[in-house]
């Protein structure tokens, strides 16, 4: 897509474009960038994962983030709360409440600061699914 315009791919193009495609709820085109960062060697960073988590996230498409994040985690790439908590939002929007829970686990784990965003969203998840008692 960018070289079609002479535009240079890096990190910063590719992020831009991929929160593009989030706000545009194209999650699909979102993780071909994600996949061509790859390819291109690129490093993929948290603010990459964050943007495709919550293109996966309008997509309706938790297990896409789930598998992201395992990628994520795969890589090597730290753990943020604005990263997380787009990947527990994709949970959350279709009520899979033990993955939301599972997810603030981890950031308690990896001592990733939990903020209301983190909270809201696995109280919603729970709701969703008639399991706010956990």
């Amino acid at each position: 897509v960018m070289e079609v315009r002479n535009v240079e791919s890096n990190i910063i193009t590719l992020n831009a474009a991929i929160s593009t495609c989030e706000k545009c709820g194209e999650w699909e085109l979102a993780l071909q960038l994600l996949h061509k960062m790859t390819k291109t060697l690129l490093e993929l960073d948290t603010i990459s994962f964050s943007a495709a988590f919550s293109a996966c996230e309008k997509g309706g498409e938790w297990m896409r983030a789930l598998h992201l994040f395992d990628v994520m985690i795969q890589n090597t790439v730290e753990l943020d709360t604005t990263a997380v908590n787009a990947a527990i939002s994709a949970c959350e929007k279709s009520g899979e409440w033990e993955k939301a829970l599972q997810l603030m686990d981890v950031m308690a784990r990896s001592r990733v600061e939990t903020n209301t965003i983190s909270f809201n969203a696995a109280i919603s998840a729970c709701e969703k699914a008639a399991r706010w008692e956990e």
